[in-house]
């Protein structure tokens, strides 16, 4: 009997997860669609309160009132940024309450990589925590490093208080 108790729990629980997995993977295509449809209500909406968003420029680490700011502009224009995913891998915690995420992303900036976390809040998922990544090939990085290091050492001699 007890065999088959754990069993049906198994088989609940794995159920449960995937149906979350089907949601929070709505939400964050929903959150890109919005971007490139330009809703700023929608789009915004589907973050957390205190959401985080890290984009591709060493500077770029806003909590949600400055990404507002940032990207106000954009979507006032009627075309925000385009991110269709190719490639997207979701995680739960034990808790179920709390989920990550890594996704490859085709956009304007060709080949991209977002991460981020979506946090429950009143039964929604919402994205709590983002950050956008340009992926460079292995084969790249020497001629990247090249291109960015004058601008890299002013940033790190701010940073550093120089």
């Amino acid at each position: 009997m007890n065999r088959y108790l754990i069993l049906l729990g198994a088989f609940l629980t794995i159920g449960t997860t995937h149906g979350q997995k089907k949601q929070i993977d709505s939400v964050i295509n929903a959150w890109h669609q919005a971007a490139s449809e330009a809703d700023f209500d929608v789009y915004f909406g589907l973050m957390t309160t205190d959401a985080v968003f890290i984009g591709t420029d060493a500077t770029e680490n806003w909590n949600l009132e400055e990404f507002k700011t940032y990207a106000k502009p954009h979507f006032d224009r009627g075309r925000a940024w385009s991110f269709q995913p190719v490639e997207r891998h979701i995680y739960l915690d034990e808790t179920a309450r709390f989920a990550w995420f890594d996704e490859l992303l085709d956009t304007q900036m060709k080949l991209c990589r977002g991460s981020g976390v979506l946090r429950e809040v009143d039964g929604d998922w919402k994205i709590a925590h983002y950050v956008l990544s340009i992926a460079v090939p292995n084969d790249n990085v020497n001629e990247l490093i090249n291109l960015k290091k004058a601008s890299d050492s002013l940033l790190l001699k701010k940073l550093n208080g120089e």
